[in-house]
């Protein structure tokens, strides 16, 4: 097998002949020259040592000097076909990446779309890891973290491509505000997880996979695995650590990834090319500025720069900054021209609003969809107190709010709206309520009540906030037409549980379900039951 050495080209390489450069050998046997053409490119590429070798033997033959040329190169037209030739991590064939790599195989029709979302980032992803020279198969971790979706929210309140936390976040100096949350900025956490992986390597003795461990559950909790090994005498890699169930799936899912690129075609599978070239560039705005506007200057929709700018969380860009937006490289141009000739004033609307009694700063900036520090800096209000009758400056949306389908607002309601049962209940959250309280008042899991209202279950949830509720009803025309309460009815003389059934159009086992109530078991005036009721029946 020829060995591959990686290099970087500056300089325009020119065409060789290995007939002439070894003299004539392969003319003797072959009868004729071949001639290589070798091309200049900006990617990486690869080159046989052992052609370099062959032509310095040939030189010192002839009693010449070594000739200074510069060596063949292999052009890579797919970038999945670049990571691949520089896969290095030894693949062990246990039962753990077994296990991941026969999911994998069985489901081809993941890589597809891990291809469509991979696209226009998986090149620079390629590029920032060898710079740092770091192991290529990196590039390959945002498809275990998210499948590669820059919108993806874990019940461990990760979020992104790379699924930080809030505090790795913050540690990484990712900024998390209103307006934007630079943990679903592709490429500023794509610099900060190569930061947070490269000292985890450091950490941990210069051992990738413990260190790929950690980066999934913490390097305190790998740290404290190799020490209770050390106690025993133990080894320490991370085959022979104690680690959550999470984490030893964790890197065995990489290491099938790696396993079913190196060997797509034993196990007939198909990696979607992606062209080895640059499909994203960076231009700075310099300023606030509206997504819609933004759009149209670089002459795309609305959605198609929202999706390669997922870290904005609003309809524009944070007041304070970030003002940078990834575009397509053949949007680059135009986009910078439309800018430079936007006067100042029309980068954002703006709307006159005239403070009417009982108006309050916080009110007023969610009535707009603006933050109370944007209408303080805009208005130059000293303090949060308003007086009625002054005028105040808001900025607006371009376009209808709903049409900035990828806000986080937006997103939260596709989220909610989207079927998991045959009714849907609305909870308004009162003071003192938290996740699990609700979870019990209507008998739903925790989890499922979390991933209902795409946030996590730990996630602090505020009075005021409306969550959803599915639940699944008995007929078809209650599902279609049901609006569903959660109402307290106490108990009255006479009453018993399939009268109170009749009367709220419900059944008596769901009461007892609802109540935790022993149907063997009279209920007694006063006494308070906790109902589901459809108020269009009621």
């Amino acid at each position: 097998m020829i060995k591959l050495k990686t290099l970087s080209l500056k300089k325009t390489i020119i065409q060789i002949s290995f007939l002439t450069i070894l003299s004539g050998c392969s003319a003797v046997q072959s009868g004729k020259s071949e001639q290589t053409e070798i091309v200049s490119t900006p990617t990486n590429l690869a080159v046989p040592e052992d052609v370099v070798d062959a032509l310095t033997l040939s030189a010192l033959i002839e009693g010449n000097e070594p000739m200074d040329l510069e060596p063949e190169v292999i052009v890579f037209e797919d970038v999945w076909k670049r990571i691949e030739s520089q896969l290095s991590i030894d693949i062990p064939q246990n039962r753990q990446v077994v296990t991941e790599r026969n999911w994998y195989a069985k489901h081809p029709s993941y890589f597809k779309r891990i291809a469509a979302r991979a696209e226009p980032f998986l090149f620079f992803i390629v590029e920032e890891i060898e710079k740092r020279q770091m192991p290529i198969e990196l590039a390959l971790l945002p498809i275990v973290e998210s499948a590669f979706d820059p919108f993806a929210y874990s019940h461990g309140r990760a979020s992104g491509l790379w699924q930080f936390v809030p505090g790795t976040g913050n540690r990484f100096k990712l900024k998390q505000s209103w307006w934007y949350d630079g943990r679903r900025d592709v490429v500023a956490a794509t610099k900060a997880a190569l930061d947070y992986l490269s000292f985890l390597h450091k950490t941990l003795d210069g051992d990738w996979l413990n260190a790929i461990a950690a980066y999934n559950s913490g390097e305190g909790r790998v740290l404290r695995a190799i020490k209770r090994n050390r106690k025993k005498h133990l080894p320490t890699d991370f085959w022979s650590l104690d680690l959550p169930k999470e984490t030893t799936s964790y890197v065995p899912k990489l290491l099938a990834l790696s396993d079913l690129l190196k060997r797509h075609q034993e196990f007939e599978i198909s990696w979607t090319p992606i062209k080895n070239q640059p499909h994203i560039q960076i231009v700075d705005a310099k300023g606030q500025i509206d997504l819609a506007k933004a759009a149209q200057l670089a002459e795309l929709e609305l959605n198609e720069l929202h999706r390669l700018n997922p870290g904005y969380n609003q309809w524009a860009t944070d007041p304070k900054g970030p003002h940078k937006f990834v575009v397509p490289v053949e949007k680059v141009d135009i986009f910078k021209q439309n800018l430079a000739e936007l006067p100042k004033n029309e980068r954002m609307s703006w709307q006159r609003y005239v403070v009417k009694s009982g108006d309050t700063l916080g009110g007023i900036a969610e009535k707009f969809n603006t933050s109370l520090s944007v209408l303080i800096d805009v208005n130059d209000i000293k303090s949060n107190i308003i007086r009625v009758n002054q005028a105040l400056l808001i900025p607006t949306s371009t376009k209808a709010l709903d049409e900035y389908s990828l806000t986080a607002d937006n997103r939260l309601t596709k989220t909610q709206n989207k079927k998991r049962g045959s009714t849907k209940i609305k909870h308004s959250v009162k003071s003192g309520d938290t996740m699990w309280d609700i979870s019990r008042e209507y008998d739903v899991n925790i989890r499922s009540l979390a991933k209902w209202n795409g946030i996590a279950p730990t996630d602090p949830i505020m009075p005021g906030q409306e969550l959803v509720i599915w639940k699944n009803q008995t007929t078809k025309h209650q599902a279609e037409s049901a609006v569903m309460r959660a109402i307290t009815y106490k108990v009255r003389n006479g009453d018993s549980l399939a009268r109170i059934a009749q009367k709220f159009k419900v059944k008596v086992v769901d009461i007892a379900k609802w109540n935790q109530l022993d149907l063997k078991k009279y209920i007694r005036p006063g006494q308070s039951l906790k109902l589901y009721v459809d108020v269009t029946r009621t």
